[in-house]
């Protein structure tokens, strides 16, 4: 059976996440921006927490753990790459690594370009993806560590996933990669239509997050970079589809 998965906001823009499973009781908590309302989703729930899952090391996703396990002790798991800036782990994981919660497999991809070491979850079961800075609703992670083409193959991986995917990211940041992308894509119809419906979400207080693949794939430039019509509207028809990639993460930096 598909895990339950639960948003949870935090902080003023961050999501985490529960993926609980009825049967066994097991619930996994994907990264630990804020304390607080993972553990008030927890005790509206009556879950009981069995694993975090940490992304990457970046301190909106990890720093509220060492108080949730105060209360919710848990088997903490993350990238092997990034152990050396990650809280203790109890499992150490890479690329092709797989482990079980509940009734789904859990298995690990190497996503870095937002960090060297950000991995993601993909939850082939509950179809589910948590993708926390790597792939983001309209959006993708600045490459604080990585390079370009680093983050193009970690996007392409994602992309390869079934379109019926949901993506689980870790920012409500989606109303201003909206404006972004309609800088890149102005005549995109399914642009357009995500664009009105992310502002009908914001305004009633709706998160963004999460997302289907397929949407991803059909609007949001970082994944369209291979696009013929996306290269045409850069004057770039004939560069590789990693440097696409790369002049269009330069123009958000500086959007």
């Amino acid at each position: 059976m598909p895990l339950e998965i639960v948003t949870i906001p935090c902080l003023s823009d961050n999501y985490a996440f529960l993926a609980h499973d009825a049967a066994s009781g097991e619930t996994a908590l994907i990264d630990a921006p804020e304390a607080g309302p993972v553990l008030a989703a927890l005790a509206d729930r009556g879950w009981t927490l069995s694993h975090v899952l940490l992304t990457h090391h970046h301190w909106d996703h990890i720093d509220a753990l060492p108080q949730i396990l105060a209360s919710q002790p848990a088997k903490v798991i993350g990238a092997a790459a990034d152990a050396h800036r990650l809280p203790d782990l109890d499992l150490a994981v890479a690329e092709g690594d797989s482990f079980v919660i509940g009734g789904d497999e859990v298995q690990v991809l190497d996503v870095s370009g937002h960090t060297v070491g950000h991995i993601a979850f993909y939850m082939p079961v509950s179809k589910t993806v948590f993708t926390a800075d790597s792939l983001m609703a309209l959006g993708c992670g600045r490459l604080f560590e990585g390079t370009p083409p680093q983050m193009w193959a970690s996007l392409c991986k994602l992309a390869a996933l079934p379109a019926d995917t949901i993506v689980c990211s870790g920012h409500e940041y989606t109303e201003a990669n909206g404006k972004f992308a309609q800088t890149i894509e102005a005549d995109n119809a399914d642009l357009q239509q995500r664009i009105r419906d992310i502002a009908a979400a914001r305004q009633n207080g709706t998160p963004t997050v999460p997302s289907m693949l397929q949407l991803e794939k059909d609007t949001n430039p970082f994944l369209r970079a291979a696009e013929p019509a996306v290269k045409a509207a850069l004057g770039m028809e004939d560069v590789a589809d990693a440097e696409v990639f790369a002049e269009i993460r330069r123009r958000k930096d500086s959007f």
